[in-house]
């Protein structure tokens, strides 16, 4: 058995970290971390590093939390692997949020290697023609663009609304999802968005006020869910 060497996240600076070992042929190689700008050459590392006997290789997806996508240029450095020395290629428990990138790309999580089949689309004869791959590439990307942006903003908007959770618990007693609840119904009555409703009383707690609206509508959903 060979253990290679990871591609630790403290050099490459990215938020991955890939180990590997060999056995009889067969590389198994272990992802955690997140899958997303720059996480592609810690792949391509970890590949070049295999020994040149290498008959398959499985990468095990178990410990990734999160793919952006960027991540989905690590899948172009399996596949250019796969193509470059013949070796079998595949991945593995693909859970939870990258699983559903992958879906929403339409590719299938028990084989995203696999080609998809898809209509051809009509495109103009003149300049230079694109391959299918880049079109399908590029049709997923922008397919994803705008749920993985929903999704980076969920997770920046995450603290400021702990905190504000946080906040209405301390000075109304409530529990933790009835300060959800404030929130929420704050965010309905002032037509105004969580995160900004959020702020708001994330900032009271400094002696600054919501704005009217907000103000009124927070107490009004107050009222309704610590009665």
């Amino acid at each position: 058995m060979t253990t290679v060497a990871g591609a630790r996240q403290e050099t490459d600076g990215v938020p991955l970290v890939v180990d590997g070992r060999v056995d009889a042929g067969h590389a198994l190689l272990t992802a955690r971390g997140e899958l997303v700008r720059g996480c592609a050459p810690v792949l391509a590392r970890e590949l070049d590093a295999l020994p040149p006997d290498t008959r398959r290789v499985e990468l095990d997806l178990s410990g990734v939390a999160f793919m952006d996508t960027a991540g989905l240029q690590f899948l172009e450095v399996l596949e250019a692997y796969r193509h470059r020395t013949a070796v079998p290629v595949t991945t593995r428990d693909w859970r939870g949020q990258p699983r559903r990138v992958l879906e929403l790309a339409g590719l299938d999580p028990a084989d995203p290697l696999r080609p998809v089949s898809r209509p051809r689309v009509p495109r103009p004869q003149s300049g230079p023609v694109a391959s299918p791959v880049a079109l399908e590439r590029a049709e997923r990307l922008r397919g994803l663009y705008e749920e993985v942006e929903q999704l980076r903003r969920a997770m920046a908007s995450r603290p400021v609304i702990d905190q504000a959770r946080g906040v209405l618990m301390a000075l109304h007693s409530c529990t933790p999802d009835q300060a959800w609840s404030i929130l929420r119904e704050t965010s309905q009555l002032s037509n105004t968005k969580l995160r900004t409703v959020a702020e708001a009383v994330a900032t009271s707690a400094t002696g600054t006020p919501p704005p009217v609206d907000v103000r009124a509508a927070l107490r009004t959903a107050i009222a309704r869910h610590t009665d």
